[in-house]
């Protein structure tokens, strides 16, 4: 693979990329890490990043996935009992969607002495105010916010330096915390770094929700059969022509097309017969024209979803 080749295979999809003038220099000995909270299932949401790891996994740069269970504790998704056993099934669930990663726990590192300074020095340089807004996205309960939620920030800036990652990978909703990263960096000692955001699929269940475990019917996960596909797909948010936080087209535009590199609507003859897209633009086109009916756009996407995770859920059994 040529040089622009890989570069246009890591900016693909991407949502916004700060340091994007540093790609080129940092290639030559990449390392690329994305964290994640352990809490219910592996889901279409996470895939959106899954994906672009192996995008930089296939431009040679080496990939660190960080199973991120001291800030699960602290965002309060549970005891640790339950962090303990979610850890087990995200691992399993990694080595199962075909990244040749570095999987590492949190607490494997982040319990040393000279981790925990560099995050009272973010401390000493961070206001209450801007370490909740730095979480508006992420934490759970913002409105009644804990301090170990303001430390969570901190500790994920930590994480860049400790990790020794020149590139970063996280959805949109991370985007302020890494910001306050580059503000202090100097504080800590963090080197410059290229940050990848990718969009968010809004839930199935429509505008104004996010896809999560939480929500039910909100997701897909990576564990789901055939018929739940099916059935969760057929249920979600798809209004005809509308091509705005409509989450099916999402999922075409991040995950299918990335995947698969087109996509196939099958319908009868009387209906105007198989349509073959190879880019997402003409697809949106045609659906927003009326030439793609909602359902038979579901139907495809079902599919299309079943090849995706098939072969994920046979290894993970």
């Amino acid at each position: 693979m040529k040089e622009k080749e890989k570069i246009d295979l890591i900016k693909r999809n991407v949502k916004e990329i700060v340091g994007e003038e540093n790609i080129e220099k940092f290639m030559k000995k990449g390392v690329v890490y994305c964290g994640y909270e352990c809490s219910g299932e592996i889901h279409l949401g996470h895939f959106v990043t899954i994906l672009k790891l192996l995008d930089l996994q296939n431009a040679g740069i080496k990939v660190k996935v960080l199973l991120a269970d001291w800030h699960t504790w602290l965002n309060k998704k549970g005891d640790w009992d339950f962090v303990n056993s979610q850890l087990k099934l995200w691992e399993e669930g990694f080595k199962s969607v075909g990244l040749k990663a570095e999987i590492l726990k949190g607490t494997s590192f982040q319990r040393k002495p000279d981790y925990f300074e560099d995050v009272l020095k973010l401390a000493l340089k961070t206001t209450v105010n801007r370490g909740v807004r730095a979480m508006q996205q992420v934490a759970r309960g913002i409105d009644d916010a804990k301090i170990s939620q303001i430390i969570y920030p901190l500790m994920q800036i930590e994480d860049v330096k400790k990790l020794g990652v020149n590139f970063v990978v996280g959805g949109s909703d991370q985007r302020k915390i890494y910001m306050l990263g580059i503000e202090n960096a100097k504080e800590i000692g963090l080197q410059k770094v290229v940050y990848l955001f990718t969009p968010l699929i809004p839930g199935l269940k429509g505008p104004g929700t996010k896809m999560s475990s939480s929500i039910k019917d909100s997701f897909i996960s990576i564990r789901d059969s055939e018929e739940d596909i099916k059935k969760k797909i057929n249920k979600a948010y798809c209004v005809q022509g509308d091509v705005e936080n409509n989450p099916i087209l999402s999922i075409v535009k991040l995950i299918i097309f990335p995947k698969f590199g087109e996509l196939k609507i099958s319908r009868p003859e009387k209906y105007g017969g198989d349509l073959l897209f190879k880019d997402y633009l003409g697809l949106e086109k045609a659906f927003e024209g009326g030439d793609i009916h909602a359902l038979d756009l579901k139907n495809s996407v079902s599919f299309y979803l079943e090849q995706l995770i098939k072969p994920i859920r046979e290894k993970w059994k």
